[in-house]
């Protein structure tokens, strides 16, 4: 059987625990990205430090400054 679009995983960015959309305990937009959640706590670790758990992928061939 085929699972839509919204059955797939998704990382906590904070405790990187796998949840899908309907188990997660809490979502929120950042920069027009949704994150789910595990927990309260990782959600609120995450509101106040964002960058620490966002990871940027870069370009092959650039280099950070």
């Amino acid at each position: 059987m085929k699972r839509s679009n919204h059955d797939h995983p998704h990382k906590d960015p904070v405790c990187g625990m796998e949840v899908s959309h309907l188990t997660a305990i809490d979502v929120l937009e950042h920069q027009g990205k949704t994150y789910y959640f595990c927990a309260h706590t990782c959600k609120e670790a995450f509101e106040t430090e964002p960058g620490k758990y966002i990871h940027h992928h870069r370009q092959h061939g650039i280099k950070p400054q």
